[in-house]
């Protein structure tokens, strides 16, 4: 660790006690080598930091604080880490957030929820909330509330330049329309965004777990179940084995499940009501739900919070019908003896009706989610199942990219097109080399 003229923050070059550390994200699987990281306490670290790289003819790359595979930054690159930056504010009345750069959902739920407030914040109370958000964000609020991208009112960002700027949709015009939905690793360094928070103070959620010899069962009924369901109900499907280790529930360790997580918020009785047919399909061998706060949302999906290394991979689906449900089941179903874990999330509802200012947001028309994921190593398997459901695939949603997925499928050639002439012109040079590449 080195204390430099310029920096409130401290800056860690190969060989110093910390370098490792700083540049470690939560997927192991990703290495970054930069020329130094930065870790920056506000944003005049990230303006310094920049401004130095382009006088050193080296590029900029951003740390991400949360699950995010960042694209590796190399010795020609510095990396800039944003996890001190994790301040948040509210406005109570005004319903609105101030979210520093390297502030987690779990920060931003601790001082939102104490007003009944809810952010349209992840599955993982662990997530980057900014990064998140440039990439789109697809929650548990999302099917009635539509993507967090939809609901962001400002953006505070350190140019190619080393500019700092804030921009709001009416002044800032294209360049807000990118970072809302393509804005990770490109056009800037976002330090801190403003977005709007919604009265939701409880939930009805949780989750119901099944043996494998219903596992069939379960997500034919559950992806005709998903075809009627009101936009208030988020859900998801997960086929996976659970590990035999301490801190897996007893009924579910070392056994293969079908895992059908909900989070309803609407009244406690309507969702009961709705989830009644699911619960009705088998048994359950463990069933979690139930009206909770808001605060413990981050309880439904329980998503590993320590860093992991994972090799993942992301389609978006059009649909869901009985062919594509029977493809799922023969390739990641118990009986295929799969190695990933496999993931369904519901989309539709108001993710298919921009919510405000237009933005980058492509495959709006997108029914499910198809997300897969193996540790540590690599495994053909895991392509097979997305090669063969290709047939219902749409793209791919940036969020749920993994480490060596391109951006080429999340959007469409119009809005491609013109997030590379954005590139362009905001970032002639190629400072930002840890962007995804768009062709």
């Amino acid at each position: 660790m080195r204390r430099v003229n310029g920096f409130s923050g401290q800056l860690y070059r190969p060989g110093d006690g910390g370098y490792d550390a700083e540049r470690a994200g939560h997927n192991l699987a990703v290495d970054h080598r930069p020329a130094y990281v930065v870790g920056a306490t506000g944003a005049g670290d990230v303006a310094t930091a920049v401004g130095r790289a382009v006088a050193e003819g080296l590029g900029v790359g951003v740390l991400a604080t949360g699950h995010g595979p960042s694209v590796a930054a190399d010795a020609r690159t510095v990396l800039v880490n944003t996890r001190r930056m994790n301040g948040v504010t509210v406005d109570p009345v005004a319903r609105v957030a101030r979210v520093e750069a390297g502030a987690r959902w779990r920060d931003v739920l601790a001082a939102t929820t104490p007003h009944g407030l809810a952010p349209l914040n992840g599955s993982s109370p662990a997530v980057g909330a900014v990064g998140y958000t440039l990439g789109g964000g697809a929650g548990l609020l999302g099917r009635r509330h539509g993507y967090a991208a939809d609901h962001v009112r400002r953006f505070e960002l350190v140019t190619a330049t080393g500019e700092s700027v804030s921009l709001g949709p009416a002044a800032a015009g294209d360049l807000f329309w990118a970072l809302c939905g393509a804005g990770q690793g490109r056009f800037g360094v976002v330090t801190a965004m403003e977005i709007d928070l919604f009265p939701v103070a409880r939930l009805y959620g949780g989750g119901l777990f099944f043996a494998a010899d219903a596992v069939g069962d379960v997500a034919r009924a559950y992806a005709a179940w998903t075809d009627d369901v009101p936009d208030g109900m988020a859900s998801s499907l997960k086929l996976a084995r659970s590990p035999d280790v301490p801190g897996v529930p007893g009924p579910l360790r070392g056994r293969f499940t079908a895992h059908v997580r909900i989070a309803w918020s609407g009244r406690a009785d309507e969702g009961e009501r709705l989830v009644a047919p699911l619960r009705a399909v088998a048994p359950r061998v463990l069933d979690t739900v139930g009206d909770m706060p808001y605060a413990e949302v981050g309880t439904i999906h329980a998503e590993p919070t320590e860093p992991v290394s994972a090799h993942d991979r992301g389609t978006l689906l059009g649909s869901l019908p009985p062919r594509a449900v029977e493809t799922l089941l023969a390739l990641a179903g118990p009986a295929a003896g799969a190695p990933f874990v496999c993931e369904l999330r519901h989309f539709g509802g108001a993710f298919a009706r921009p919510q405000g200012p237009r933005n980058a947001i492509c495959h709006r028309e997108a029914a499910f989610s198809l997300f897969t994921a193996v540790a540590p190593d690599p495994d053909p398997s895991q392509d097979a199942l997305h090669e063969a459901l290709r047939p219902w695939a749409l793209g791919s949603f940036t969020n749920f990219l993994g480490a060596g997925q391109a951006a080429t499928g999340s959007y469409d050639a119009r809005t491609a097109g013109r997030l590379a002439a954005l590139e362009r012109h905001h970032d002639p040079e190629g400072v930002f080399r840890t962007r995804r590449p768009l062709t």
